[in-house]
């Protein structure tokens, strides 16, 4: 069986390193915590005056190198892997890519070893990889394709809680791939 991971708030706590760039940075400016996002995007989730100063926290240098990992992804992963299936990261680089794509790379060989960034796929569409399950927060994922060829498990994150879809979490992944 074939899995395909998403990086970016399922692997990766890209939420926790942005809220705590944004206060480092903008402490006299409002926030938006995890738990009241309603919107998928983060920079969506803040006024139109304040998302330029949002962009900017994830475009500079190091912010995807530095995100720290979701409690338990490593280990379930790699657990994963060391009960036959076939993983790979799928992830989609921010259309500003000059410092996200490579740090990507460096964020999987950091965490998971040098061997791993083989099974990194960089896609803006999704619905063209193969694989039997898509591990994913995205409410929704539309492409060319349109019924990809796996099924969209969804990490569950405040923002995709109004979607019945099946989720998963780190601690219930064997539970829900019935493993």
């Amino acid at each position: 069986m074939r899995i395909l991971v998403d990086m970016d708030d399922v692997l990766a706590d890209f939420d926790a390193e942005f809220l705590k760039r944004w206060q480092e940075r903008h402490p006299e400016k409002m926030y938006v915590p995890l738990e009241d996002r309603k919107i998928f995007y983060v920079k969506e989730s803040y006024p139109k005056e304040l998302q330029n100063l949002v962009e900017d926290i994830y475009l500079e240098p190091g912010f995807f190198r530095n995100i720290m990992p979701m409690p338990g992804g490593i280990d379930a992963v790699k657990t994963m892997a060391q009960l036959g299936l076939e993983i790979f990261f799928c992830t989609s680089p921010l259309t500003a890519y000059k410092n996200c794509v490579l740090e990507k790379y460096e964020w999987v060989d950091q965490h998971f070893g040098p061997e791993w960034t083989n099974r990194i796929v960089l896609t803006k569409d999704k619905t063209l990889v193969k694989g039997d399950i898509l591990i994913d927060d995205k409410p929704v994922i539309t492409g060319a394709e349109p019924t990809p060829m796996w099924e969209h498990i969804l990490y569950d994150r405040p923002y995709n809680r109004d979607i019945n879809r099946k989720r998963l979490t780190w601690q219930n992944w064997k539970q829900v791939l019935d493993l």
